[in-house]
């Protein structure tokens, strides 16, 4: 049975920082390309980064390009979203999730190409 399991979520002040951690088990990690999403309330999830099951090629919405940064260790099974320079925008669930196939540039942010997902963790960003 595949698990994905996302920790580091929290409440932080507009400026500051987390990092997100998603360690995942049940599949050959690095078979995988990870991606991380969100979603506000009210609105729709949206993919944020992806990450190639290399690490070699990663992948980022304009909303947080410049700002966030997705890596991963394929020795731990987890990727990473470090987060930087948040804003109350940032104020989301997000949630890790992996897939199979390859991520392209037109395709990394489909939430239906990613088969396991975790059940998410908050980040609330206060003004």
């Amino acid at each position: 049975q595949v698990q994905v399991a996302e920790i580091g979520g929290g409440l932080v002040q507009v400026g500051g920082s987390l990092r997100l951690s998603c360690t995942v088990s049940g599949l050959v990690f690095d078979d995988h390309a990870m991606g991380w999403f969100r979603q506000a309330p009210g609105k729709e999830r949206e993919g944020i980064a992806c990450i190639s099951w290399s690490g070699d090629t990663t992948y980022y919405a304009d909303s947080v390009k410049g700002r966030f940064t997705i890596s991963r260790d394929n020795a731990k099974d987890t990727i990473y979203l470090e987060m930087n320079g948040l804003e109350p925008e940032d104020t989301a669930t997000y949630y890790c999730a992996a897939r199979f196939s390859l991520p392209t540039e037109l395709s990394w942010g489909d939430e239906y190409e990613y088969r396991h997902w975790g059940q998410g963790t908050q980040v609330t960003v206060s003004s």
